[in-house]
């Protein structure tokens, strides 16, 4: 199945805040219902968030067509989530259609270039699985054993519309039959590698460990990783890597350790904009993710407790960024390349130019 999906004039997605308890189907029928499924990761990963966005903004043209009111529902939408760029591009996309249709049209176009934008999601995240595999092909053929791949947070189908991103290698490489073995950081405050990505890889059958986010670094070092795999919420153009809080640390370790980091890259997902990871807006959400965590008793009942004193504030940012040096290269749709402005121009050439514009402004 998929993550999102229209159904009779609304979009139905799984609530991934009730995974790995309970598959639940959530109907949306108005951008407002679209815009708090996004904020409360309902719908989650940057390449989902930007198709969610999408059909938010169907949903709207379906409501109230006007210019006014889209303008209303794409400002909505895109305060939701401040780090991932698929959102903001998928809202201009839409944007710039509906705006130059009628407004007899807008709903009809509005749910038809949402559908597109989904399916692209899906064919761009089986390419960078067919890339990807290929890794693990020659590393399976040249060890003779399951090849070790670490991985951090969810970036699996749950956080695409189907296939995921760094985890679509893995599933590539599994469904040929090469043994792979997925060791699962478990990602704290949200737990989305332990709820989420478990979840998925044992649904297909993948065998996968999961461990603490605070022992990969000894895995990598004791040579039990062969290859570390993430994805991105935001890259810029010169190859610096928003991902899950912790992502950085793991890349320091990998470095030293000798394990190649790679990060699957859909191609929406870089902002040409932005040179310096250091622009990129980093999330910070609700400290009672870190000071509390969710879970359901032994009787079926979900609770929330915890963890902290009362009297202790948090931190918790969504996200940190990787810089370019530690990537040991990106897996984008079009193949592998640097994580370097050289890098993705060699193989998006058509973004080439606009992005040495912007880059020439920011120095």
């Amino acid at each position: 199945m998929r993550t999102i999906w229209p159904a009779g004039g609304a979009v139905e997605i799984i609530d991934q805040t009730r995974l790995p308890f309970e598959l639940s189907i959530r109907r949306l029928e108005t951008p407002e219902k679209v815009a708090e499924a996004i904020a409360a990761m309902r719908v989650r990963g940057a390449p989902l968030i930007g198709a969610a966005a999408a059909y938010g903004l169907a949903l709207a043209a379906r409501c109230d067509p006007s210019r006014p009111a889209l303008e209303k529902a794409a400002a909505l939408l895109f305060a939701t989530r401040p780090t991932a760029v698929n959102l903001g591009w998928a809202l201009e996309r839409m944007m710039a259609a509906l705006l130059s249709a009628r407004e007899e049209e807008r709903a009809l176009l509005g749910f038809r270039l949402a559908g597109e934008i989904a399916e692209e999601d899906v064919a761009i995240n089986r390419a960078i699985g067919a890339h990807g595999l290929a890794l693990f092909e020659k590393a399976f053929a040249e060890k003779g054993r399951p090849v070790e791949i670490l991985t951090h947070c969810n970036a699996g189908w749950l956080a695409t519309v189907d296939w995921g991103t760094a985890l679509a290698p893995v599933y590539r490489a599994f469904d040929v039959g090469i043994k792979v073995h997925v060791w699962v950081g478990e990602t704290r405050p949200r737990n989305q590698g332990a709820s989420l990505t478990a979840w998925e890889l044992a649904r297909h059958g993948v065998p996968f460990t999961l461990l603490v986010d605070s022992a990969a670094g000894p895995l990598m070092r004791e040579g039990r990783v062969d290859f570390a795999i993430v994805g991105t919420d935001r890259t810029t153009a010169e190859g610096e890597v928003a991902n899950k809080i912790g992502t950085y640390m793991m890349a320091l370790a990998a470095r030293d350790s000798g394990v190649p980091f790679y990060v699957a890259l859909p191609s929406p997902s870089i902002d040409w904009a932005l040179a310096k990871g250091a622009s990129i807006p980093i999330e910070c959400r609700d400290a009672r993710e870190v000071t509390h965590i969710e879970g359901w008793s032994e009787d079926g009942r979900r609770l929330r407790l915890r963890l902290s004193p009362e009297e202790s504030p948090a931190f918790n940012p969504a996200f940190d960024v990787t810089p370019a040096r530690l990537v040991t290269a990106l897996i984008t749709e079009r193949g592998l390349c640097a994580a370097s402005r050289e890098g993705l121009a060699g193989l998006f050439p058509e973004h080439a130019a606009s992005a040495r514009e912007e880059a020439a402004g920011t120095f």
